[in-house]
């Protein structure tokens, strides 16, 4: 290592950049097989970290060694088909290299001469995605770091706009009377740190019991509207699923577009999860309404097959963005050297240091093409399908909720008899598979009942990892009994 700098010598750097990537294709290797949990105890892990602050550098070739065998080859294992927790998208290959690309040129892309070219990218990212959901040729939005951070920016971009004659920016919330946000029972729990963090408090989210289908009950809400215009608050936004992360469920999100057309609210869709399969042709009417969202929220790593990060926020201009985040600030003026065409993301964003998200987005879709993503995503779905057809048809299983997306809840029965019974196997079943761990998979609460909750995003999953997934089950499941 140069005693000069931090760099290595161009033969060790070229001999250390092929030990690295045959340590990416050993991850690679037989994915088929590749776990889906690892059962390491937590003291355990947290030992071999142990370690004082070092003074001095050890050997390199041998760091990496240490890496491969604490942190690669003990990963929870999201490549594989085995993997069925939260909403977990296998990622792609090409991003692996675009972010290899990325990081080597180090660019934080908030200011255009920064990162021209990433800076352009990113413009064209977002064209591209409001190309995909209909929305308006003059659309703007920002990659962030998922689904979380873009709700929040959706909300803050809704708040700000909403609010603007009352000169919110700089006179806050004081003096105002409670915002009011709608959404279903299902909304994610962002949703709730969201309106927190934006002081809306979330004793003033009202959360809409859901119908059998889990979506929004419209009469409901309407009925909520009207009761808290008439207790003189306001009622500021409505938040519709475009796919909930408990069963895919996806409201009527035609429907919430005219109500908040009718009492003149924001209206807003959460569609971290599901928004990107409305691109299907054998989802449009399912989606019929989301182009007319002022703000959207969206993550590129669930169907994009993004690795992690890559959230994006939508809304309907450039301009609500930079109404809702723009600060001038002396050190970061550069008017002198704008030509009036740069655009400036920190003028359109709350960061002002940021990688470059929309790189491997843009390297996906030109290496890929959106047709072959598209037959990946039906692909999830049509295997979602071949599971709900295998649950029921078994004896020992029962599905307990189906969606038009690539979620599928549904619990092991065995020969019991009683709900109760169920509930109380099915509950320890969860930590059982998660310590044999040749599957990984978590549970979740339906209207009160207590489910197998399985995600398919993942483009190796195939009919087999299926058939594995509830041999599996049932095997840990035999033990149990």
């Amino acid at each position: 290592m140069n005693k000069e700098t931090l760099d290595f010598s161009e033969r060790d750097f070229e001999a250390l950049l092929v030990k690295s990537n045959e340590m990416v294709l050993n991850q690679f290797k037989d994915l088929e097989h590749l776990k889906g949990y690892h059962d390491h105890p937590q003291a355990i892990v947290e030992s071999w970290f142990d370690e004082t602050l070092p003074s001095k550098g050890m050997n390199v070739f041998e760091l990496l060694e240490e890496v491969e065998s604490k942190v690669l080859k003990t990963a929870t294992g999201n490549l594989g088909p085995h993997m069925y927790a939260y909403v977990m998208s296998g990622g792609n290959q090409i991003s692996i290299i675009a972010e290899k690309l990325a990081t080597t040129i180090n660019q934080n892309q908030t200011k255009w001469h920064l990162g021209p070219a990433m800076n352009e990218i990113e413009k064209r990212v977002i064209a591209w995605t409001a190309e995909m959901l209909d929305f308006p040729k003059e659309s703007g939005g920002v990659l962030v770091s998922g689904g979380s951070a873009a709700n929040l920016t959706g909300l803050t971009v809704g708040r700000n706009i909403f609010f603007e004659e009352l000169g919110i920016r700089k006179k806050g919330l004081f003096g105002q009377k409670p915002f009011v946000v709608y959404g279903s029972e299902e909304v994610h729990s962002c949703i709730d740190k969201s309106v927190e963090l934006l002081g809306i408090g979330s004793n003033h989210l009202r959360k809409i019991s859901t119908n059998s289908f889990f979506q929004i009950d419209l009469n409901k809400l309407t009925q909520q509207i009207k009761t808290d215009i008439e207790a003189g608050l306001k009622p500021f936004c409505i938040i519709g699923n475009a796919g909930t992360v408990n069963t895919g469920a996806i409201d009527d999100l035609d429907a919430l577009a005219k109500l908040a057309q009718k009492y003149g609210l924001w209206y807003h869709i959460d569609g971290a999860y599901g928004a990107l399969a409305g691109i299907l042709d054998s989802l449009k009417t399912e989606y019929k309404g989301m182009e007319k969202a002022d703000s959207i929220a969206l993550d590129f790593h669930k169907w994009l097959y993004q690795p992690f990060e890559g959230g994006c926020t939508l809304v309907r201009s450039w301009a609500n963005l930079k109404r809702t985040y723009y600060k001038k600030a002396a050190y970061l003026d550069t008017e002198l050297a704008n030509d009036g065409n740069r655009l400036e993301f920190n003028e359109h964003y709350f960061q002002l240091s940021r990688n470059a998200k929309a790189f491997k987005v843009w390297m996906s879709i030109k290496a890929y093409g959106m047709d072959h993503i598209k037959a990946m995503i039906q692909k999830d779905i049509d295997l979602t399908d071949y599971l709900n057809k295998l649950i029921n048809n078994s004896a020992d299983f029962e599905l307990v909720a189906s969606s038009k997306l690539a979620v599928s809840c549904f619990r092991y029965v065995g020969n019991m008899t009683t709900k109760k019974e169920i509930t109380k196997f099915n509950k320890r079943l969860i930590p059982a598979l998660e310590k044999d761990g040749r599957v990984f998979i978590m549970g979740t609460q339906l209207k009160g009942e207590y489910a197998i909750r399985a995600c398919l995003i993942n483009h190796r999953k195939t009919k087999d990892s299926l058939d594995f997934l509830l041999e599996v089950i049932r095997d840990v499941a035999q033990k149990l009994e």
